[in-house]
């Protein structure tokens, strides 16, 4: 099963429409958001036929008392299942401890994956603010590889933490 991890979209709704588009190309499950969304984004990813779950980041307060369809969306850290494997979902690296499987993370927009007693994942910016690129993260649970994906001029994949 593979699963989509994107983060800091920060409501630019082309850039997470394009890779979101990319990921389904992988048949993923599951698409899990790090956090600083935006409501046009929220909306989008209610929309997708996919298991969505996401946090908030620290630019989502107005995001608070809204009531996504199809999204679950929570407080950091999130701790949560898919399968046998325990994730846990924040957007500022705040609680970074090896207490699940998987811990993804957001806030600091630069892809990053760290294999230590967990697999720490943050899957860069979509928003393409720091840099000109939009990236994101596949993780296959089978194999427990990350891919990193990104778009500069086109889509590149690059396997990390294999």
């Amino acid at each position: 099963m593979k699963i989509g991890v994107i983060s800091d979209t920060h409501n630019k709704l082309e850039n997470t429409q394009e890779i979101v588009a990319q990921m389904q190309q992988e048949n993923i499950a599951y698409l899990i958001h790090a956090g600083d969304i935006g409501q046009n984004v929220l909306d989008f990813l209610a929309t997708l036929p996919l298991k969505t779950i996401a946090v908030y980041g620290n630019t989502d307060t107005s995001l608070y008392n809204s009531n996504p369809q199809k999204v679950i969306l929570q407080k950091q850290p999130y701790y949560f299942k898919i399968g046998n494997t325990t994730f846990k979902l924040m957007h500022q690296p705040y609680f970074l401890t090896p207490d699940s499987d998987v811990v993804i993370y957001g806030h600091l927009h630069k892809f990053s994956c760290e294999r230590a007693k967990s697999l720490f994942i943050n899957p860069g910016e979509v928003c393409a603010r720091e840099k000109p690129r939009i990236e994101g993260a596949l993780l296959d649970l089978s194999t427990k590889e990350v891919t990193y994906i990104y778009k500069e001029k086109e889509w590149h994949k690059q396997k990390v933490c294999a």
